[in-house]
């Protein structure tokens, strides 16, 4: 049975332990591709979680942990990141879901282009918007629980928005003072977990990339904390984001003619199991830990668990 209600009896206290069929989760998607031309920065991938004490993406409520039956093998897939557009005017692509069991986040938003006023695209975390020659491109909408929107453009022309992040919309794009070409918006950050028993930040959004014609440089945008790649004034490429954080890419400008967003970072699904009810059963080669009373399952790659 599979429990979709918010998380009312918390993994890891006496009733949980007692019943012995829960299995806490972190479930991940791919971050977005980045646009190309002063390319608006990507959504991060969706993030959600039921791990006690902490949070979901997108403000949501804590997800209640997964009942599993024993014997059950249950499917997990990490979903890859989307690829950075290359061009003037194009968009990124859209991250893939990362699924366990019936538990699926949506793939990270695309990031927008700026040549033609192009906005991002929605996901796990809404992509930025690109602009041109003014007016106000809105940033696309994030998943519920999972993730927040990407910023938007506001009326100078010649910047990008950040993509949203797990915990926070993605930077706006603004006129920057002394700058014709503006200054484009950082990416959303993401959530924290110590699930592995460390604390690791994933699912941050990319940064807007921005123009360097005309003998004037904008300002680009930083990526979020989390993965989240970096937008670009002086390379050929916005930076990508972290592998298994699914991280946004970082937009794209046009310093060399060449046009090509940052690609986003892969997801990860992990997975937490009372030890005295740990199969030990699973495929994919995930990286099996002990903590504390829990086995830690870490799949960067797609495999399954048996009950």
């Amino acid at each position: 049975m599979t429990s979709f209600g918010y998380n009312v009896l918390g993994f890891g206290s006496s009733a949980s332990a007692a019943g012995g069929s829960v299995i806490e989760y972190l479930v991940i998607a791919g971050g977005g591709g980045a646009g190309g031309d002063r390319g608006g920065g990507a959504g991060a991938g969706g993030y959600r979680s039921s791990v006690t004490g902490e949070s979901t993406g997108g403000g949501g409520t804590l997800e209640s942990g997964f009942e599993f039956s024993v014997g059950t093998e249950y499917t997990v897939t990490v979903g890859a990141g989307g690829a950075g557009g290359v061009g003037g005017d194009a968009v990124g692509t859209i991250g893939a879901s990362s699924v366990f069991a019936t538990i699926t986040s949506i793939g990270g938003g695309f990031g927008g282009a700026g040549t033609t006023n192009y906005a991002g695209g929605a996901g796990g975390s809404g992509g930025g918007g690109a602009g041109n020659s003014g007016g106000v491109i809105a940033g696309a909408a994030g998943t519920a629980g999972q993730g927040y929107a990407g910023g938007e453009v506001q009326s100078s022309p010649h910047q990008s928005a950040g993509g949203g992040g797990a915990s926070e919309v993605g930077g706006d794009g603004v006129e920057g003072p002394g700058s014709q070409y503006g200054v484009s918006g950082d990416g959303g950050d993401g959530l924290a977990s110590s699930i592995t028993n460390s604390s690791v930040t994933r699912g941050g959004g990319g940064g807007g990339g921005n123009h360097t014609g005309g003998g004037t440089y904008g300002i680009a945008g930083a990526g979020g904390a989390g993965g989240g790649g970096a937008g670009t004034i002086s390379s050929n490429t916005g930076g990508s984001g972290t592998a298994n954080t699914g991280g946004g890419g970082g937009g794209g400008s046009n310093s060399s003619g060449a046009f090509i967003g940052g690609s986003g970072g892969s997801g990860v699904v992990i997975l937490r199991v009372a030890t005295a009810n740990y199969s030990g059963t699973t495929t994919g080669s995930p990286t099996v830990t002990t903590v504390g009373a829990y086995k830690i399952l870490l799949y960067n790659a797609s495999g399954s668990y048996t009950g």
